[in-house]
């Protein structure tokens, strides 16, 4: 069973709440969920949400819209996506983020037949550098690559952001990497900062973003610089 599961939290830091932030008449993080159902390999998309008492909110949500999610540590990320592993038996998992509304469903197809056809244990679309807008960024692992990451990962990187130690460990799992020959790493679709979230409520409200497939969504901010303007002082385009 092919899971994607996306990890959602209010608890951020940089902007306290963004996951159910309402954009039209949607929360955040059903933008991501409905794009990700969408990817026609994903056999189950899962929201992992915390246990604390502040993501309640996600869960109630969550149990209203009949989206299946799971509720586990809020530190401990690479524990949270294990335990939803286990707990669904999948055998491969595709990494999502609650912050990425424009995550596509052909980029995550896409990287998980290369897992299947490679037979890799990690296929990332950002492993060495950053090709792709960031907010477009997918990772497809096997279940037994997260459980050794899981039982070896001890470092607070390796815990909070799932991937790390699959990702040094070369010696020990089988990686891909999907790039782009043009790069698109300067355009932004993520949401971590008050000006991606005004800029992702424009795309959304204004131009109906959230209905265009990833390469419609480039075409429109290179007709229109002045939106990719709104929060281009936020570019990062390292890993």
């Amino acid at each position: 069973m092919i899971a994607a599961i996306i990890q959602a939290r209010l608890g951020s830091t940089r902007t306290p709440g963004k996951t159910m932030k309402l954009i039209g008449n949607k929360p955040l993080l059903e933008y991501s969920v409905d794009r990700a159902k969408r990817a026609r390999y994903i056999d189950k998309v899962i929201v992992a949400t915390t246990t604390s008492t502040k993501d309640h909110l996600i869960s109630e949500w969550c149990e209203e819209k009949g989206i299946v999610f799971f509720r586990g540590s809020e530190d401990d990320v690479l524990d949270r996506y294990f335990q939803t592993a286990s707990y669904f038996g999948a055998e491969t998992i595709v990494r999502i983020t609650s912050d990425c509304p424009f995550v596509d469903p052909e980029v995550t197809d896409l990287l998980i037949l290369t897992q299947k056809v490679l037979s890799a244990d990690y296929v990332s679309n950002r492993l060495k550098k950053r090709t792709w807008p960031h907010g477009l960024d997918v990772e497809v692992f096997t279940f037994n690559a997260l459980e050794t990451a899981w039982k070896n990962g001890k470092e607070k990187r390796e815990r909070e952001h799932v991937t790390p130690y699959i990702m040094r460990h070369p010696e020990l799992f089988k990686h891909a990497e999907v790039p782009l020959e043009e790069d698109l790493s300067h355009y932004r679709l993520t949401v971590d900062y008050p000006e991606d979230l005004e800029f992702t409520r424009i795309m959304i409200e204004k131009y109906n973003a959230d209905k265009m497939n990833w390469r419609e969504i480039i075409d429109l901010l290179k007709k229109h610089p002045e939106l990719v303007e709104i929060n281009a002082s936020r570019v990062d385009t390292k890993i």
